[in-house]
């Protein structure tokens, strides 16, 4: 068997860190899929400040949605319903006020109430809490995709 491989490209379009990309290419190819998506969550664990921000320049924000792939993970946010698109705007800033960059939730599965209410829990935690949960979202963004990438 010759086993599982991801382009570079493929990678980068998962989660934009080149270093997270190095560290899963360096062990190509993998015995399953199961093994790539182990080794990709691991090496998504911590970032640095840079690659943060490297990872969060190419989200939109929540209600802004950007490609094809912002829009299919951000389906269950419809920001012409009600006062969403007006609620998200101001949770966007506020937040983008609070911690100097951009709100990332994984959207994939929630619905505009529940990233909303986590928008609005989120803008209680501390910096130390809150890069975790930022990092931690890019990290199940970054396997969805790949995910994705593989079928």
């Amino acid at each position: 068997m010759a086993g599982v491989t991801v382009g570079r490209a493929e990678l980068l379009g998962c989660l934009a860190v080149e270093r997270w990309a190095d560290d899963v290419l360096a062990a190509m190819p993998y015995d399953d899929a199961a093994a790539l998506l182990s080794a990709a969550d691991a090496a998504a664990r911590e970032l640095t400040d840079d690659e943060l921000a490297q990872a969060l320049a190419g989200h939109p924000r929540i209600g802004e949605r950007g490609g094809a792939r912002s829009r299919r993970e951000q389906a269950g946010v419809d920001p012409a319903a009600g006062d969403t698109a007006a609620r998200l705007a101001a949770g966007n800033a506020a937040y983008e006020q609070r911690f100097g960059r951009v709100f990332l939730i994984r959207a994939a599965g929630r619905d505009a109430a529940a990233i909303l209410a986590e928008l609005e829990r989120r803008l209680g935690n501390d910096d130390v809490t809150e890069r975790a949960e930022t990092v931690d979202n890019l990290r199940e963004i970054a396997l969805l995709r790949l995910e994705e990438a593989l079928r």
